[in-house]
C-alpha cells in the first residue's frame, strides 16, 4: 500500500524547503491530544499539561477538525507558506484566505456527507469560522509554541541546511533518500509506503512543484497534502527533533570536563541540540562574546559546526564530539552547574492528554 505524488522534471525544479510556525502549532494540539503521539516530544507534553493546567485553551472550533476518529484532517488548516520563512500572522492570514469551495471539498473528504454540528457550521460559513478557527490558533501558538520557538527554529533551520548538502552533493535521489524510511522517489514519482497506508493512492502533480516542510514537535510519520490552498505540502519530521527537549538536561561526563573545563563540556552537551551564541548566552547568563571564545575553541578542535542560516549561524556537536565521552574513561558526575532549558519535567513515565477545551 502506498501514496504516490507524480513528480516531473519542472515540479522537481520547483521543489522548495520552508518553515510555518502554524504547522509547528497545529502538530502541537495533535500531540496533545494523542494523536499519532512521538515519544519523543514526553518532556514537552509534561510542560505543555503544566502550562495547561490552570487555564486550559478554549478551542472549540478547532479542536472538532484534528481530535476525531477520522484518520485524516482538513489540508487547509496548514496553507503551504508562500516563502522559504513565515510569520504566524502571514500563515494564518493564509489560512484565512481558504476559498468556501476549499474548505467544503476539504472537510467533506475528510467527513463525508454526514458533517459534525460544529464542522457543519463551518461548512456553512466558511469565512466567520476561518477567522475564529486562526483566533484559535493564534492563542494555541501563543502559549504553545511561542515559548520555544528559537529552539524550534534552530533545529529546524539546521534539517533544512543538512538536505540542502544533501540535494547539492546527489541530487534529488540523494535528498529524498534519507527524508524518511517510509519515502521513496524513482522514475518521477515520490512514493510513502508502509503499513499506515491501507489503499494506493496517486495525488496529482500540482502547481509549483511541493514543499518539503520539516516538523520538530510533530508524530513520527511523514504527511503529505494535496494542493493546501497552492501547493502540495509533504511535512516530514526534522532531524534533531529528539534532542530538543534532552540537550542540556544531564551533566557532562566528569571526564570530559577535566578534559574541555566546565564550561565548555556542558556547551558541547547543550549543542546537542542546534543554537546560535545569543541563546547560549541567554541559558549561561553569559555574555556573547564570552560564549563565542568557548565555541571558537571547540570549533577549532572539530567538536562543533557552525553554519549559515539566514542571518543567523548555528553551532551543533559534531560525531566526534558526541563520541568524546563514550571514548574517554568513565568517572563520577562533574562538579558545577549544569544548564537546563527552560521546560519543565517530572518523573513520571507518560504524560496524560492536556486538556483543549471543549
Amino acid at each position: 500500500m502506498a501514496l504516490r505524488v507524480e513528480l516531473g522534471v519542472d515540479e522537481l525544479a520547483a521543489t522548495r524547503f520552508a518553515i510555518s510556525p502554524l504547522s509547528e502549532t497545529v502538530s502541537a494540539l495533535q500531540q496533545l491530544a494523542g494523536r499519532d503521539r512521538n515519544p519523543v516530544h514526553l518532556r514537552w507534553l509534561r510542560w505543555a499539561r503544566d502550562e495547561l493546567a490552570g487555564a486550559p485553551l478554549d478551542l472549540p472550533r478547532t479542536r472538532s477538525l484534528i481530535v476525531s476518529d477520522k484518520l485524516n484532517w482538513p489540508e487547509f488548516l496548514v496553507p503551504a507558506p508562500q516563502g522559504a520563512e513565515t510569520s504566524i500572522e502571514e500563515d494564518l492570514a493564509a489560512l484565512r484566505r481558504t476559498t468556501a469551495r476549499q474548505v467544503r471539498v476539504s472537510l467533506r473528504r475528510v467527513f463525508g456527507d454526514e458533517l459534525p454540528a460544529t464542522v457543519a457550521l463551518l461548512a456553512a460559513r466558511p469565512a466567520e469560522g476561518l477567522r475564529v478557527i486562526a483566533a484559535e490558533l493564534r492563542a494555541a501558538h501563543d502559549r504553545l509554541i511561542a515559548p520555544h520557538w528559537p529552539r524550534i527554529r534552530a533545529v529546524l533551520d539546521a534539517d533544512i541546511a543538512h538536505r540542502a548538502r544533501r540535494l547539492a552533493a546527489g541530487g534529488a535521489a540523494r535528498l529524498f533518500a534519507d527524508l524518511h524510511p517510509d519515502l521513496r522517489w524513482r522514475d518521477g514519482q515520490l512514493t510513502l509506503g508502509g503499513p499506515r497506508w491501507r489503499r494506493e493512492l496517486v495525488v496529482n502533480r500540482g502547481p509549483g512543484g511541493l514543499v518539503l516542510m520539516p516538523v520538530v514537535l510533530g508524530s513520527p510519520y511523514v504527511l503529505i497534502k494535496k494542493n493546501t490552498s497552492t501547493q502540495t505540502t509533504v511535512r516530514y519530521p526534522a532531524r534533531g527533533a529528539g534532542t530538543l527537549w534532552t540537550a542540556g538536561r544531564r551533566p557532562p561526563a566528569g571526564s570530559v570536563v577535566r578534559l574541555l573545563g566546565r564550561v565548555r563540556a556542558e556547551l558541547l552537551e547543550a549543542l546537542r541540540s542546534p543554537a546560535t551564541t545569543t541563546d547560549l548566552a541567554r541559558a549561561f547568563g553569559v555574555t556573547p562574546s564570552a560564549i563565542s571564545q568557548h565555541l571558537r575553541v571547540l570549533h577549532d578542535c572539530g567538536l562543533v559546526a557552525r553554519e549559515r542560516s539566514g542571518r543567523s549561524v548555528l553551532y551543533v556537536t559534531t560525531s566526534q564530539g558526541l563520541s568524546l565521552g563514550a571514548a574517554l574513561p568513565a568517572s563520577g558526575p562533574a562538579d558545577g552547574l549544569t544548564l537546563r532549558p527552560a521546560v519543565a519535567d517530572d518523573h513520571r513515565a507518560a504524560a496524560p492528554r492536556a486538556r483543549l477545551g471543549k
